[in-house]
């Protein structure tokens, strides 16, 4: 099973396809995609919709995983983070591919054993799980990576 699991944002969005086909899950690849504060909301969003599409072509996912949307206390980022959401559900959508939604406290659980492990715990513990060759900057990219991890573990059951 291959997974597409994307960690919504619009000013920086953690992207990761993981597989599990016999042996021990496998990042396929990862990314945080970045976009400029200056540019208007419409053109984060249609980078942050491009590269989930190219991602689709590129690796054919079976599933899509996104965590599930947690409110902040900053009602405009939720309601902007909701709109992008809704577009990458749109996109997967539109080329067959189901999505699935996982709490913040399920990821936790599945990547670090502990639905209160904190990001460094989680990133600690993905890095055992799973073979991971790159340096990676962004907590949003680890956040893509234990996404399709949960994914991956949810699936067996």
């Amino acid at each position: 099973m291959r997974v597409l699991a994307i960690d919504p944002g619009y000013g920086r969005c953690g992207m990761a396809v993981v597989e599990k086909s016999g042996g021990p899950e496998t990042l396929i690849y990862s990314a945080c995609i970045e976009t400029s504060a200056q540019s208007d909301f419409g053109a984060r969003l249609a980078t942050v919709v491009d590269e989930c599409a190219k991602l689709i072509k590129v690796h054919a996912p079976d599933a899509f995983a996104m965590e599930k949307l947690f409110f902040s206390k900053n009602q405009k980022t939720a309601m902007r983070v909701a709109e992008v959401r809704g577009a990458l559900i749109s996109c997967a959508g539109q080329n067959g591919i189901e999505v699935f939604e996982y709490s913040p406290g399920q990821i936790k659980n599945a990547a670090a054993g502990w639905g209160g492990a904190d990001k460094k715990q989680v990133a600690a513990m993905l890095h055992i799980l799973m073979k991971i060759d790159k340096n990676i900057k962004h907590d949003d990219e680890y956040d893509a990576i234990a996404i399709g991890l949960t994914h991956l573990v949810y699936a067996r059951r």
